[in-house]
């Protein structure tokens, strides 16, 4: 019978409906069938909303809203240029740059590759960048959203698998800087090799101007890392101070928008946010089942059966998580995925930790793996591009994050070694 139900879900998902509706409804119908009353299912949907860290989620959401519309994005992008403006491609370094602070506020990569593709592929193109090439900086560049903390994906990981907040967001911060340094070093190796011009430099008066200009915009990751990572704050209330000073930085500093505008930018975001609380609630109820079920047990014993190593269950995964990315977006492969993995973890000696570094950066390739990329779909959008030359341009990004996955994934050093050394070892 979990079978046929199970067969279900996945004709609800390749049906097309919204992933919460295919949480929701498989939900309703494992309850029925295992004749719990269905009054069940709002009860525990309703616990899984009473959660400090779930309310975190739409205030990043707003965060990344307000930055995306206020000209947060156009000073981080000037800081950038400021200085790597006498390198060889230095539009391509702004970007790369330029995203990894983007999303050191916003957490979300969707809302980065917008942000820095609206200013950053005009500009480049304007320069005789070619255009595969511009799409696919931004489109690759803007994953970085959700592994440089704080992180939108991380939040929902820590939510599923009821791990520290802090430790995930820490984990993932020298992946984060291993990938930034990567694209970077293959965007001045591209840019060399095509013979990309230099842009000029700023006068000593313009380069501190710009950088004095920028300095509101930097300040809000510094402020929100000192906060959960000093024990100041709590991730909800991190988050809304990061939405409120975002605000305030947007509308006075650089005005983005004006006072009244702000009612509209926010509701947008309060829609987007609201989204995701519902899908993080469904999938939760969802998992519930699943693991009352005994799909987790099954799963360890497979693995034990078939005697399985960890490095093999690891590739197994990557390689699962990979075909997903495909046709999934990122959020629907982690809530349908973890409640079934998380649970395998410990008798494998995996740490939860360095397994959320991992699905992260599948859910990076997720982003921009065709036929369902979504920073592809954005891009292609808001430049008018055929959808074959983002993905022309993406292609070496996909294979340097396939690389980093493998190492990431082998040498968990790389994911542990920070967390350990704030908050020790476990």
């Amino acid at each position: 019978m979990t079978n046929v139900l199970l067969g279900l879900f996945f004709v609800f998902l390749a049906s097309g409906l919204p992933i919460f509706l295919v949480l929701g409804m498989t939900a309703v119908v494992l309850f029925w069938v295992d004749g719990q009353p269905l009054i069940s299912v709002a009860q525990k949907v309703v616990d899984q909303f009473n959660s400090d860290t779930l309310i975190s989620v739409p205030f990043f959401v707003i965060a990344a809203t307000f930055m995306q519309r206020g000209g947060v994005a156009g000073a981080l992008v000037d800081f950038a240029g400021a200085w790597t403006g006498r390198l060889r491609g230095s539009l391509g370094l702004v970007c790369v740059l330029g995203c990894a602070m983007f999303g050191a506020v916003s957490g979300s990569s969707v809302a980065t590759a917008l942000a820095m593709g609206t200013i950053l592929v005009p500009a480049m193109l304007s320069r005789n960048y070619e255009r595969p090439f511009a799409l696919g900086v931004v489109a690759g560049s803007g994953t970085l959203g959700i592994l440089i903390p704080p992180s939108l994906a991380m939040i929902l990981y820590a939510i599923i698998a009821e791990e520290s907040v802090p430790r995930l967001f820490i984990a993932g911060l020298v992946p984060g800087l291993i990938q930034t340094g990567l694209f970077a070093l293959y965007v001045m190796w591209y840019a060399h090799r095509h013979n990309y011009p230099r842009e000029k430099a700023l006068s000593r008066q313009e380069f501190i101007r710009v950088n004095l200009r920028a300095l509101p915009a930097l300040a809000v990751p510094l402020v929100i890392a000192v906060g959960i990572y000093g024990g100041v704050v709590t991730i909800s209330e991190a988050a809304a101070f990061a939405a409120v000073v975002v605000l305030i930085v947007s509308a006075t500093v650089y005005k983005g928008f004006t006072w009244r505008e702000s009612i509209g930018v926010m509701g947008d975001a309060m829609k987007s946010g609201a989204s995701i609380l519902v899908i993080v609630a469904t999938a939760l109820v969802f998992g519930h089942w699943m693991t009352e079920a005994g799909g987790p047990a099954r799963i360890v014993k497979f693995i034990v059966d078939n005697g399985l190593s960890p490095w093999q269950f690891l590739l197994a995964i990557n390689a699962i998580l990979l075909i997903m990315g495909m046709f999934l977006e990122g959020a629907s492969i982690m809530l349908i995925t973890l409640p079934l993995l998380v649970p395998v973890l410990k008798p494998l000696g995996i740490d939860p930790v360095h397994f959320a570094v991992i699905i992260v950066i599948n859910l990076e390739l997720a982003l921009v793996t065709p036929p369902v990329g979504l920073n592809l779909y954005v891009l292609s959008g808001i430049t008018r591009a055929p959808m074959s030359e983002a993905i022309k341009g993406v292609t070496p990004f996909i294979v340097l994050l396939i690389g980093l996955l493998l190492v990431v994934t082998y040498v968990p050093e790389l994911s542990l070694w920070l967390p350990n050394l704030v908050y020790g070892a476990r």
